[in-house]
């Protein structure tokens, strides 16, 4: 989907917004390819050592994804609840992922998920849950697992699943600082 130029382009897009934010020197945004300005669903992942640090995204874009991307690392070095706000002192120690969402395409049968392949949005009533492939993965988890914690994010018990929830998968294009690092370096 993005060549790598386009992936270095977009998480300096993300780490420029954030040190901008934070008062610090960036080196300017780069010019937007037309990949970039697609409008697309996306999330912006900070982990600092190894461990996840915030993470805010949108299921679907509503606006050019450069911008959305921008918008989203402030979210998620400064608006995600689970965390306190990211401070000057932690940015050089954080690792930015990307991950760029396919379009929600509602299942009728869980035998429609690959797990590693697949996220997964769960809905129910009020309550809905969103969990990105790479999570599943991440943890070694199964099919059921996989469905079960995304209920438990949504708020719902695990086996909303089975008990009417709309379940929806999505697939998603996930590059990192670190992934383009090393691909560098082979």
């Amino acid at each position: 989907m993005f060549s790598d130029d386009e992936k270095r382009a977009l998480l300096r897009i993300v780490r420029d917004s954030i040190a901008r934010q934070l008062g610090l020197p960036t080196g300017g945004f780069p010019p937007a390819t037309p990949p970039m300005q697609e409008k697309r669903g996306a999330f912006v992942s900070l982990h600092k050592k190894g461990t996840l640090r915030g993470c805010i995204g949108c299921l679907q874009g509503s606006k050019p994804l450069h911008q959305e991307l921008a918008e989203l690392a402030l979210e998620s070095a400064f608006g995600d609840s689970r965390f306190p706000p990211l401070a000057a002192e932690e940015f050089g120690e954080i690792d930015i992922e990307i991950s760029v969402l396919t379009k929600l395409t509602e299942i009728k049968h869980v035998d429609e998920i690959e797990v590693g392949k697949h996220g997964l949005y769960i809905k129910k009533g009020v309550c809905s849950g969103l969990l990105l492939p790479q999570v599943a993965t991440e943890y070694n988890w199964d099919r059921e697992t996989f469905l079960e914690q995304t209920c438990w994010k949504a708020g719902l018990p695990e086996n909303a699943w089975k008990e009417g929830a709309v379940i929806c998968i999505f697939g998603a294009e996930v590059f990192g600082e670190k992934q383009l690092l090393n691909e560098r370096a082979d």
